[in-house]
């Protein structure tokens, strides 16, 4: 890997940590207008709309210009979401805008990739990056969850004399310090270095615009490998938006945290999917990025079977350490979600770098990843709003993981059949070539 590479994952890291703890300061910032509890899976609704009215759009920005340089611009962006959140702007409208500067970033980040490196790596790329951002989304929910402690924003306040602008709120000044972040990462974004890659002059008329993404979106969906992969990786984002807000829910439920606790629970999840990334870029080639299917069936499983543990049936007692103690119930659950979170990265790793591959293949790297991040991200609005409505219903947390669980599950096993099926097809075409030929 060259300095290029490391650069950008050093651009990544930033952002993602950014990413992550803007959410646990939104939550927090929606608690503190006593907002009611449906709005929460809300926030990051709002936030990937973006991927799906603007997807005809991003991939052709990404292509017009240098790929650092859109992440300069959508890093900005982002920064200046927090600013609208932080001086008057509802969260959900705020982050909708947040939302506009990831979905601009996220083809130029996956998109230069492909650039950069030759097919060979893509799967140990994509391990270092799935692994770098899963290590963000850790550090990057405990630091959400660290900032908004009383006596840490307290400090905030105080040093910065935030009460001076009208920053009164303790997930005020989470927010306040999040947007030096997002500032960083546009900075490093200026050191990506320009990979030469040139695309047609792009055409950003709307008609048009709609119609050449309409024709990228059904010929990735019409490749046998590639609806696969789009498929698997649509699923996971749809499911693991839901499952940061079900965690959290979860964790107030079966174990009795507050939200600060519920976030740390949240990074554990990340940390099992940051293991599973870096077990299938070492395990996984591309050529048999196929074989990790049956992971999906094992995460979906895992979750229904977690689904009523409670501290209450778990041995009393726990393990001292110094500073802190860890309860049997807190230790157990925690290694389910790594678990939860290594069968998930296990199997996404590879099917993100397939789908990468066919998409380069088929058409560019920025409308690609624009396609795939459309997919996601409509997902990631279908499940959201679902779990809204479950929220809104007051169906219980044990009932919907459970739900959740039978539809990951479920949704993977289709997905293998469908895979054998064109196996299948594909088999046969052969043989009727073959015979053919002779």
């Amino acid at each position: 890997m060259n300095r290029g590479f490391y650069t950008i994952m050093a651009a990544q890291f930033l952002s993602s940590l950014a990413d992550n703890a803007l959410l646990i300061a939104a939550i927090a910032l929606l608690t503190d207008l006593q907002a009611p509890d449906w709005m929460t899976p809300l926030l990051k609704l709002f936030f990937v709309v973006s991927y799906v009215c603007l997807a005809a759009w991003v991939g052709i920005f990404a292509d017009s210009m240098p790929k650092g340089r859109v992440m300069f611009i959508s890093n900005s962006l982002k920064a200046f979401g927090c600013l609208l959140m932080l001086f008057g702007s509802h969260p959900l409208l705020a982050y909708a805008i947040v939302g506009v500067g990831a979905a601009a970033y996220s083809p130029a980040k996956y998109g230069i990739l492909t650039e950069l490196l030759p097919a060979e790596k893509l799967v140990v790329a994509n391990g270092w990056i799935e692994g770098l951002t899963v290590a963000s989304i850790i550090l990057g929910v405990t630091l959400g969850g660290v900032l908004i402690r009383p006596d840490v924003a307290g400090g905030l306040l105080e040093i910065f004399h935030l009460e001076a602008v009208g920053l009164e709120r303790f997930a005020q000044a989470a927010i306040f310090a999040i947007v030096f972040i997002y500032t960083f990462a546009a900075i490093v974004n200026l050191a990506i270095p320009d990979t030469g890659a040139r695309y047609p002059k792009q055409d950003f008329r709307p008609i048009e615009s709609l119609k050449h993404f309409w024709q990228s979106n059904l010929l990735l969906w019409r490749d046998p490998l590639g609806q696969i992969s789009l498929s698997v990786t649509t699923l996971f984002w749809g499911a693991g938006a839901t499952l940061q807000f079900l965690v959290l829910k979860w964790c107030e439920h079966a174990l009795g945290m507050n939200l600060s606790e519920g976030a740390i629970m949240q990074a554990v999840v990340s940390l099992g999917v940051a293991l599973g990334a870096v077990l299938a870029a070492a395990k996984v080639p591309l050529k048999r990025s196929l074989s990790v299917l049956p992971m999906g069936i094992f995460m979906g499983v895992l979750v229904t079977c977690t689904a009523y543990f409670t501290r209450d049936i778990a041995p009393a007692g726990g393990i001292s350490l110094p500073g802190f103690e860890i309860s049997w119930a807190a230790l157990i659950a925690g290694l389910v979600m790594v678990s939860v979170g290594l069968s998930a990265g296990f199997f996404l790793v590879p099917m993100n770098a397939l789908l990468q591959h066919r998409g380069h293949v088929l058409m560019s790297a920025g409308r690609s990843i624009a396609v795939q991040n459309f997919n996601e991200n409509l997902s990631i609005l279908a499940m959201l709003g679902v779990y809204a409505i479950l929220i809104k219903l007051d169906l219980s947390v044990p009932a919907t993981m459970v739900i959740f669980g039978l539809f990951v599950g479920g949704s993977m096993a289709l997905v293998i059949l469908k895979h054998r099926l064109n196996q299948k097809k594909e088999d046969s075409l052969h043989l009727i070539g073959e015979a053919k030929r002779h």
